[in-house]
Order: structure tokens, then sequence, then C-alpha cells
């Protein structure tokens, strides 16, 4: 085997990470926890970590407006967004946006968890940890209900962009 020039390779860094991980395609789902006011954020770092017991993690940033609940909430919301739902999507990663107004088809679920109308499929999970992970934080949790029947395409994130599966 011979050794290839480490053309345009580049120290880590955060920007580094961001450019790096622009090139891998990630399923987009919108997280959702109640407090005195419901709240949510698209993620993209969303994970199966174990089949038994049914595990579930995902980041998000301590900086975010919704970590202060999400810090506190006994459970959590996993929404699995499909094609046809880029706007939603966005209006969840938006800062600023008013996330549960009128636009937004939602009721309150099983533990009072703010469910989102319309997905391919959702979630409702018990917080088993929240790990310190950099500026963020990795929180890890156990399905309790949910439901997988909405059906439909998936949305995708890469190169910075909501997109759709090509056939």
């Amino acid at each position: 085997m011979t050794a290839s020039p480490d053309l345009g390779a580049r120290t880590a860094s955060p920007d580094l990470l961001r450019s790096v991980f622009r090139q891998h395609a990630a399923g987009v789902a919108v997280i959702t926890a109640a407090g005195d006011h419901p709240v949510g954020f698209t993620a993209t770092s969303l994970n199966s970590v174990a089949a038994d017991p049914p595990l579930i993690s995902f980041g998000v940033g301590v900086s975010s407006s919704s970590w202060p609940v999400l810090a506190e909430a006994e459970h959590v919301g996993v929404h699995i967004l499909g094609e046809h739902q880029r706007e939603l999507a966005t209006t969840f990663a938006r800062s600023g946006a008013d996330r549960f107004g009128t636009s937004t088809d939602w009721h309150e679920g099983p533990h009072g968890v703010p469910v989102l109308a319309g997905v391919p499929a959702w979630l409702v999970c018990q917080v088993v940890a929240r790990v310190p992970a950099g500026d963020h934080r990795i929180v890890i949790a156990r399905a309790v209900i949910g439901d997988p029947s909405g059906g439909g395409r998936p949305l995708l994130y890469h190169q910075g962009r909501f997109n759709a599966l090509r056939d």
C-alpha cells in the first residue's frame, strides 16, 4: 500500500467538524418536552442505542433555548420527520421562532409531552441520563410508547440543507 498525500487535511476545529459532517446525510427529528411551556428543537443527532431495553440518544446544546426545560424533563418526545416537513424542521431549527404557534399541529401526548401531528413516527421516552459532552449534553432515554404508522419517506439533512431521498 502506498501512502497518499494529506491534501487539504486540516487541524481539528469546530469548523472542520462542521465541514466533515456536512458530507454526512442524517435523518431529521424534532425533540419536544413540556415545562412551563412546551419546547422543541430540530435534531440530526438522533440515534438508536439499544433494543433491549429500547434506548435512544440525541445531543442538545446547553446554550439552546430548549435546554433549561430538557435539563429537568422526565420525558421527551422524539418525532421522525418526513420529506414533506421541511418547513416544520426549519421552524424548530430557527432561533426565536414560535415553534408551537398556530402553524404547528400538535397535542399534549402521554406524560404531558408535546406530540407533533402528521409525522411518520414518534416516541415518548423517559430520560435516563444526561451526559456532558463539551458544549452539549447527550440525552439517553428509554422509549415508553410510540407510533410508527405515519408512513412516508424521511427528511434528510445534508450539505447544510433539508433534502429528500432520490430514486
